[in-house]
């Protein structure tokens, strides 16, 4: 029992140090958003979306190359070579050594296509909208290079369980891209209502935010070079990349790579949508700032814990331990949901203020907010969708993610359509719609494959826990929801929308009353998952934490090392004809 202790203070303290650094970064990068905004607008800003639209580019070529790819080949793969008499520095090097060709070829040449690229986003476009684009994609592709070096050299470190440098890296990235809008600002002046024409956008103001950004990408990427040494790595380019396994991680990449192309073509469709209301309403920038505001509790909560999960995952596929490998997810993807089911429901409830921070006119703050809602509704299968392909890319079986993204896809498409559809002022929310309803669609898909696969996934302690924290959130909104009502979410003149400040105090305010509201409920309800979360905090604070066990924990008198015991292990260990799926 002593062996489960240690793993779970482990993947404790590593999701902690994830989520510190992710939180960290978030928090600025919600800054640079801000900034940006008041730098060039959003919604209905002609500039913003040219931006958006060049900025798009890089990261869904770095999405499909690299990205995905190397977070599923290299972890398991660094794993396995981590038995080899050198440690898998041999492995390390040649791996690594072929990554930055890839990738230098692959960023040289979008670069040099930025025209080409720019007009399959921009097919909607007019060739003016299309030019600043196209102005804007030469000086933000070669980003493809740095992101792709960022993912190479920290998913080594992940591998080997130095977790906190890929996340903190990104500090530095968006501190020094909050630094430059400033200077940008300062020289060219802001423009926050997004009136700037764009015959007014002359090449040295292109030059110059583009440029800026890519380098700041660039250092987030190269300051990662300075921890390999503690890891007890040393890079040397080794290009004899015969006989040391590339060809097994080659097949994984391909699965992955048709999975990500998939992905990347139906985002290429959605792009042309968001498009039809490029300048005139909510379009692809206000859409990325939505995603940014949805993603911030799955960046910090949900990929802290499946990156501390997943090399451990990775360990129990390597040593075809199925039943280790089924606990640590049972566990991540219950620990998940109760922290992003509450995230969802208490991002809701504020949305109106929290758009107001990025978006200053009362109307577009609440076209930003619905679709910001409309996405929220799937956070939940958007973060166990990003589990279970980690389960996956454990396995090394990215076969049946690339069919199941397949057979999906025309689903997705055929949303999008629809979106197309509408009103202008409501395309950007349709796409919103359509996001969510593929997140569940695949999610329901990837389940089925893993019980084919791997027989039991505890599902229906998962369900039953998932539904907890459901009916938790519902109730503990209805107050937050008459909260934010007198705080006046619902005017403009309301002290919740009247201002930035008004803004960030009425989010507190609602954010404690949810917050508050979800904890009494799951408490009433005897959540295990809640008493996991808790515990430990309560043996920090001594005396004060036992005296507060009775009343906090739904299990006062178990410890955490039982709880685990019965609620994975047993049911884990139990013969199969005891009762089907688990």
């Amino acid at each position: 029992m002593a062996k489960t202790t240690t793993r779970v203070k482990s993947i404790g303290a590593s999701s902690l140090w994830l989520a510190s650094g992710t939180m960290v970064s978030r928090i600025l990068g919600f800054v640079r958003v801000i900034v940006l905004a008041q730098t060039i607008g959003v919604v209905g800003s002609a500039s913003a979306d040219a931006y958006a639209n060049a900025m798009a580019l890089p990261s869904a070529i770095y999405a499909v190359v690299a990205g995905g790819m190397l977070n599923a080949v290299l972890v398991p793969q660094v794993v396995r070579a981590a038995k080899d008499e050198d440690g898998g520095q041999k492995y390390i090097n040649r791996l690594v050594t072929l990554g930055l060709i890839i990738l230098a070829v692959l960023a040289t040449l979008a670069t040099l296509a930025a025209p080409i690229l720019a007009r399959i986003y921009g097919a909607s476009l007019d060739l003016e909208s299309l030019g600043l684009v196209i102005g804007f994609a030469y000086w933000c592709l070669p980003q493809i290079f740095f992101y792709g070096l960022y993912a190479l050299l920290g998913e080594v470190l992940n591998a080997r369980g130095s977790f906190g440098p890929f996340t903190w890296a990104q500090v530095f990235n968006n501190a020094l891209s909050i630094a430059m809008l400033f200077v940008f600002a300062a020289i060219y002046g802001a423009d926050p209502s997004g009136s700037r024409p764009i015959s007014a956008w002359t090449p040295d103001m292109i030059a110059f935010l583009g440029c800026t950004t890519t380098i700041a990408v660039a250092f987030q990427a190269i300051i990662l070079m300075f921890f390999w040494r503690r890891i007890g790595l040393t890079y040397k380019p080794d290009f004899h990349f015969k006989g040391v396994g590339l060809g097994r991680a080659g097949a994984m990449a391909s699965w992955t790579f048709g999975m990500l192309l998939i992905v990347q073509l139906t985002g290429v469709v959605e792009a042309v949508v968001a498009n039809l209301a490029f300048g005139a309403s909510a379009s692809l920038s206000a859409l990325q700032n939505a995603f940014l505001m949805f993603v911030l509790p799955h960046s910090i909560v949900a990929v802290s814990i499946a990156t501390a999960y997943f090399t451990r995952m990775s360990e129990a596929a390597a040593d075809n331990d199925h039943a280790r490998l089924v606990k640590d997810f049972s566990e991540s993807s219950r620990l998940i949901g109760l922290l992003l089911v509450f995230s969802a429901g208490g991002l809701m409830v504020i949305s109106p203020s929290f758009s107001r921070i990025f978006e200053s006119d009362f109307g577009g703050a609440m076209l930003l907010a619905a679709m910001l809602c409309m996405n929220l509704l799937g956070l939940p299968a958007f973060s166990m969708l990003f589990l279970m392909q980690r389960m996956f890319y454990a396995l090394e079986d990215g076969k049946r993610l690339f069919f199941a993204f397949l057979a999906t896809a025309p689903i997705h498409i055929f949303a999008l359509a629809i979106s197309a559809t509408l009103p202008v002022e409501l395309i950007a929310v349709g796409i919103c719609v359509a996001q969510t309803l593929i997140y569940y669609v695949r999610v329901s898909v990837l389940t089925l494959m893993l019980r084919k696969r791997l027989g039991p996934i505890d599902l229906k302690r998962q369900i039953t826990a998932h539904l907890q924290q459901i009916v938790a959130v519902i109730i503990a909104m209805v107050p937050t929801l008459a909260v934010m009502w007198m705080l006046g979410v619902d005017r403009p003149e309301g002290f919740a929308m009247s201002s930035i400040s008004g803004a960030i105090i009425s989010c507190a305010i609602g954010g404690i009353v949810v917050a508050i509201c979800y904890f009494v409920c799951l408490r009433l309800l005897k959540s295990r998952e809640l008493d996991t979360l808790i515990r430990p905090v309560l043996s920090r604070l001594g005396g004060i934490g036992e005296r507060l066990r009775p009343w906090v924990l739904a299990y006062p008198h178990a410890t955490a090392e039982s709880v685990a015991a019965d609620d994975v292990d047993a049911a884990l260990t139990a013969p199969a004809s005891a009762g089907g799926e688990r």
